[in-house]
């Protein structure tokens, strides 16, 4: 059985200005979505399920459609709403923010019955990345409670625009993750890559430390853990109209119950990604090396 690519497509992309996930950034337009399920393809993956709203599904599903990718691989479509929630809750008028990366996951529940991989819709995860996660997935079907994330080095993710902060992943000696620490206003002194420790000093770290990028590998089980969780997580939280159910939030708890483990992928893979319209430039010039240099055809599409 193939695994299944969610792309996480449901952002409004507030900062950006615009649908950023639908943005032509290739030489013939395609978007950095279209990139990872090529690479996905390449990767082995049989289906590319696509979470996205209810307010731009017309126009998204036209233009992602199957026939779009050469009929190479499934495509379906699922929805996230803020009412998406358990019956027993009611939604409070004022919330205007969607749920979470996590919430997110689970509009997927119906459609997966595979192991999946998780990913950005607008962030650029590299053919080396799919590989390592696609060849993890393949393996594991019909498992529980094993899942992966891909980690990237630090170096290979740090932006030409300004500090960034990174979940800086820990692991034990049979590289199971056992812990994620955020580290903020990480950038290039120098020559030498910094972030500020909770006193507001710097301090070095090593270009090949690995970090979390939001590239996830998980089996189906995943979604009976999540709905048990999304539970708790809103009875604590209705009243607060800012909360968001996020991945690493389910992870940890999974990983320090006791209850999953986590493997941490290793890949050479260069990450880049598009937040404000000020990076568009440096993704677009990014795209054209790689196709300069062989890694992806001119035309993804034929």
């Amino acid at each position: 059985m193939k695994p299944t690519l969610l792309i996480l497509a449901a952002g409004m992309g507030s900062r950006y200005g615009s649908l950023k996930q639908m943005d032509g950034l290739g030489p013939n337009g395609e978007t950095i979505m279209d990139y990872s399920v090529y690479d996905a393809i390449r990767a082995g993956f049989g289906k590319v399920v696509f979470v996205i709203r209810g307010s731009f599904e017309k126009e998204f599903k036209e233009m992602f459609s199957k026939e779009r990718y050469g009929n190479k691989i499934e495509v379906d479509y699922v929805l996230q709403e803020l009412n998406k929630i358990p019956s027993q809750f009611t939604l409070n008028p004022e919330r205007s923010k969607p749920w979470g990366t996590n919430h997110a996951v689970m509009m997927a529940k119906d459609a997966i019955k595979e192991p999946f991989a998780v990913i950005n819709a607008d962030d650029f995860y590299g053919k080396d990345a799919f590989a390592v996660l696609g060849k993890f997935l393949s393996e594991i079907n019909g498992k529980k409670n094993e899942y992966c994330m891909v980690g990237y080095h630090l170096g290979n993710t740090l932006s030409e625009m300004g500090s960034v902060s990174r979940g800086v992943c820990s692991s034990d000696a049979n590289k199971n993750l056992t812990g994620v620490v955020e580290r903020t206003s990480i950038e290039k002194i120098d020559g030498v890559i910094k972030y500020k420790d909770e006193n507001g000093e710097q301090v070095a770290v090593a270009a090949d430390t690995i970090v979390s990028m939001n590239m996830w590998g998980f089996t189906p089980d995943y979604f009976e853990h999540s709905d048990a969780m999304f539970t708790d997580f809103l009875a604590n939280n209705m009243e607060n109209i800012k909360s968001e159910f996020f991945i690493p939030l389910v992870v940890n708890k999974l990983i320090n119950d006791g209850t999953s483990i986590l493997k941490v992928l290793d890949t050479n893979a260069q990450w880049f990604g598009v937040t404000y319209q000020g990076d568009r430039p440096a993704v677009v010039e990014k795209l054209n090396s790689l196709i300069k240099n062989g890694e992806y055809p001119s035309k993804l599409w034929e």
